[in-house]
This record gives C-alpha cells, sequence and structure tokens, in this order.
C-alpha cells in the first residue's frame, strides 16, 4: 500500500517528515547548500550546527572571501584569451563554434573557452602527399606500393607511375570547416585524376615525350576538384617521380627503348646528310642558272653590238665604197696576220721570196731581251734588202701586189 492512500503510513519518502502532508522545506535545503559552500571556502558550522570561529553571525568575512576568489578566477579566465599568432599562420576564431573571424600574426584576444576558440593554421607551410610510392626519412624512394602506383593505359599496358603533389593553404576558413581530412581527401582526388590522364594515354607517350604534358593535366584536374570542393588548398606543382613498365617485362621494354633510339638515331643521320647534299646540289644549280643567263646576256650583247656596228658601218661605205673596201682589207689582213709567226716578203729586184723563220728565232732569243725586240732586231738586219709593198684593190676587191720597180700599168 502506498504512503498517500487510505490507510496508509502518511510518511513522504522524499522529505523524510512522515508527520507532515506538505510540501519539503525550501528554507531548509538552502541552509544546506550553504553549509556545503562553507565548508569548501574553509568557513563552515561545525557539527552541531553553530557559526564557527572566525565568521561572524553576519557571515561578511566568507562574503568577502567567496567575492575575491571569483574576482581572480574571473581575470585568470579572461587572461587566457590572449593569443599569439606566428608570421605565416592564420587563426581562425569560432564562437560555440561557429566562424567569426581570421586574424593575421601578431598578438590577439577572444572571449575564452569554452565561449570563443581559435585554430592556428600554417598558410605558408609547403605540404606534400605521395601516390604510388613511400619515402624515407633522407627523400629518398624506400618501395612503390603496387596498389597505386599501377595502372592501365590506352592501348591496355601497365604502368608503374609514382606522382609527389606539393601544395599549400590558401584559405584557412576553408581548410579546417569544409573537409574533415584534407591530405586525405587531395590523395584520392590525386590519384583519380592520375588514373583518368594515364588511361587516355598511351604507353609510348606516358614513358617517353608525354611526361611534361601528363604532369600538367593532372594538376589541372587536381585543383580544379579541390575548387569544386572549396578545401581552401592550393596545389603548388606535381612532380613525376618515376614512370616505367612493371617489373615483369622491363628488359624486354629496355630492349625496344634501344630499338628506338636507334631508329631515331639513325634518321637524325640521314637528315644531317640531306641537309649537307641538297643545298649544295640547290648551289650548284643556282650557279648554272647564272652562267646561263650571263652568257645570254653576252651572245644578246654582242649581236647588238655587231648590229649596231654593221649599221654605221654600211653609213660610212655608203659614203666612200672604194676606201671602206681597202680599209676593210687592211683591218681584216692585220687580224689575220697577227695571229702568224711566219711572215712572207718580196725581194727588190727579183721574184724570190725571203723565208723569216720569226719562230725560231722567237725560241732562241736571250731570255732578258724581248721577243718584240728580237724581231724588231732581225727586221732592221734584212730592211735594205727588201722592197716596199703596195697594195692594191681592184674594183672586185682582190688585192693586186707590185713591186715599186714595175710599171704599175702592168707592163
Amino acid at each position: 500500500m502506498s504512503w498517500n492512500e487510505p490507510g496508509g503510513d502518511k510518511k513522504d519518502p522524499w522529505s523524510g517528515r512522515g508527520d507532515q502532508n506538505g510540501p519539503p522545506d525550501l528554507d531548509e535545503a538552502i541552509r544546506s547548500i550553504q553549509e556545503k559552500l562553507g565548508k569548501i571556502f574553509g568557513g563552515g558550522g561545525g557539527d552541531d550546527g553553530s557559526p564557527s570561529s572566525g565568521q561572524s553571525s553576519s557571515g561578511r568575512p566568507m562574503k568577502n572571501l567567496g567575492a575575491v576568489a571569483a574576482g581572480a578566477a574571473v581575470v585568470l579566465w579572461g587572461l587566457s584569451g590572449f593569443y599569439i599568432v606566428d608570421e605565416g599562420n592564420h587563426g581562425v576564431e569560432t564562437r560555440f563554434g561557429k566562424y567569426t573571424v581570421i586574424t593575421q600574426s601578431g598578438l590577439h584576444w577572444h572571449i575564452p573557452a569554452p565561449i570563443e576558440q581559435v585554430a592556428i593554421v600554417n598558410v605558408k607551410q609547403q605540404r606534400f602527399i605521395e601516390v604510388g610510392y613511400r619515402s624515407g626519412g633522407n627523400e629518398q624512394i624506400t618501395g612503390s606500393v603496387p596498389k597505386e602506383a599501377l595502372m592501365l593505359t590506352k592501348d591496355e599496358n601497365y604502368v608503374d607511375v609514382r606522382l609527389a603533389v606539393q601544395y599549400q593553404v590558401k584559405d584557412a576558413r576553408q581548410f579546417i570547416f569544409n573537409i574533415v581530412n584534407p591530405a586525405a581527401t587531395l590523395k584520392q582526388v590525386t590519384e583519380s585524376a592520375q588514373r583518368g590522364v594515364i588511361g587516355g594515354s598511351t604507353m609510348d607517350f606516358v614513358l617517353t615525350e608525354g611526361r611534361s604534358e601528363i604532369v600538367t593535366q593532372i594538376k589541372k584536374e587536381i585543383q580544379d576538384v579541390m575548387d569544386s570542393y572549396q578545401s581552401g588548398i592550393q596545389v603548388t606543382s606535381v612532380n613525376l617521380q618515376d614512370a616505367q613498365p612493371p617489373e615483369q617485362v622491363q628488359n624486354a621494354f629496355a630492349d625496344a627503348i634501344k630499338a628506338r633510339e636507334d631508329e631515331q638515331r639513325l634518321i637524325n643521320e640521314a637528315e644531317a646528310y640531306s641537309n649537307d647534299v641538297v643545298p649544295r646540289a640547290r648551289g650548284a644549280a643556282a650557279r648554272k642558272m647564272q652562267e646561263a643567263e650571263g652568257y645570254k646576256e653576252q651572245v644578246i650583247a654582242q649581236a647588238e653590238g655587231e648590229t649596231s656596228r654593221f649599221s654605221k658601218l654600211y653609213a660610212e661605205y655608203s659614203k666612200a665604197p672604194d676606201i671602206t673596201r681597202k680599209r676593210l682589207y687592211i683591218e681584216s689582213m692585220e687580224t689575220v696576220l697577227s695571229e702568224t709567226s711566219k711572215i712572207m716578203v718580196d725581194v727588190k729586184g727579183g721574184n724570190n721570196l725571203i723565208y723569216l723563220p720569226l719562230d725560231k728565232m722567237l725560241e732562241h732569243k736571250p731570255s732578258n731581251q724581248p721577243a718584240n725586240s728580237a724581231v724588231q732586231a732581225s727586221a732592221d738586219q734584212i730592211q735594205p734588202q727588201l722592197q716596199p709593198q703596195s697594195i692594191v684593190a681592184d674594183e672586185h676587191g682582190v688585192d693586186r701586189s707590185s713591186t715599186r720597180g714595175r710599171d704599175t700599168r702592168g707592163r
């Protein structure tokens, strides 16, 4: 039977006063709390409920001591709100977990915990992640991680690719609030972008000339995805540490690379020979063409000159035909006889001809005497014996030579 049912014992199980039907005494509860606080500050009453020896009946010393302790606690709590942000760091203040402000380097104050808190983020530090390998303390590659490194190319070949991604924080607020684990997220995004780019390229392109292009594409895709997440991360560089075929086929692939290098070497040698021969052939052809053009101009100029000379000569011939014919004959004979080394002269008083061996005389001439002088000396010796020659041209242009002793009338 419960305590408040008819016939019960009417005892209140909470107040302990079974003889009263009213609610618990509030004053008694307050006095109990005061006694506990007095014990905490050392001013509580004795066991019999009498006041302690250090407390008056009014309780003022106890209140003063409590006020001093509370003030000291408040001062210490307020001083705990001072903090220093070092150079290159940003402070992110939050109030009850909600973002309030970002502080730069220097001394700052915020409402102490648990109302406000501050998180220091280094925005200048170069952070990095490794994909496909793990490095030791001296930044040397200690081992490959096949699960991350092996991937399939466009031409269905396996390649072992190892990347190192360097990044830094560009927005401390986004870096703290938007992503739970930025490094793990960045690594997953890197693997995804890497497999996408490698999967769209051939094996030869990845291992040879396509390294720089692949790195550029991977960096762009990583940054685009991290920006879409508003991660506050700036990718500074993506380094391709190594790209090679799997260990099982490395020897065969090395032979293929050597053959490709020999092919390229032979192509370069052939191009060098072509670059040497073709310009020389083109130069020779150009020279022949220039010579032909020069000969053409020469022939044309000579023909034009002969035409002009003939025209002028014909004009003079029209004025004096006899004199012109004689002059032409003399000039022709001078031209013909100037090319021979033999001269035939007439002898005075007879029909015999004297042969003058000028070629022999020229061969036996002294070394310090010119050839013309030797010829002149020989001519001077025989001059008294020679009869001057007269040249007459008839109306038909035929020359008739006679000595001075003959009759000009043909007698």
